[in-house]
């Protein structure tokens, strides 16, 4: 019927105090630290990869996109890159964004004049007047 209520001063730490918080708060800093050399580094150096690989991407690299298409970069404007795909008189050409590219295939050859790309117009052709 009664219960017995104990009080503690105020400011003074109930039984144990500190000596009792370390083990929990030992356990909470390992597992932040677990979780940081498991998941979270191993991300970021994966991203930093990718940034470098996309940075570092020319004409007649061969790449692939994240939809699964592989082509040959024969353009690149800005942050898009205008892909050849296709085999013999079967090629086409697909303007993808900078980021659609997911992985590296091939380093290709130095290009000597930029790849003619049928249908289009030339950029630097000047009306003759």
């Amino acid at each position: 019927m009664f219960t017995t209520v104990y009080a503690t001063a105020a400011g003074v730490p109930a039984e144990g105090g500190l000596a009792a918080m370390l083990p929990s708060l030992i356990m909470l800093v390992l597992m932040f630290a677990v979780f940081y050399f498991i998941l979270i580094r191993p991300q970021k150096k994966k991203e930093k990869e990718l940034r470098n690989m996309l940075a570092s991407l020319k004409v007649n690299d061969e790449v692939a996109t994240i939809g699964g298409i592989h082509g040959k970069i024969v353009r690149i404007k800005d942050d898009l890159f205008v892909l050849e795909s296709g085999i013999g008189q079967n090629k086409s050409y697909i303007t993808v964004d900078r980021s659609a590219v997911s992985r590296f295939m091939k380093r290709g050859e130095e290009a000597k004049a930029a790849t003619p790309i049928p249908g289009e117009i030339a950029e630097n052709t000047e009306a003759a007047e």
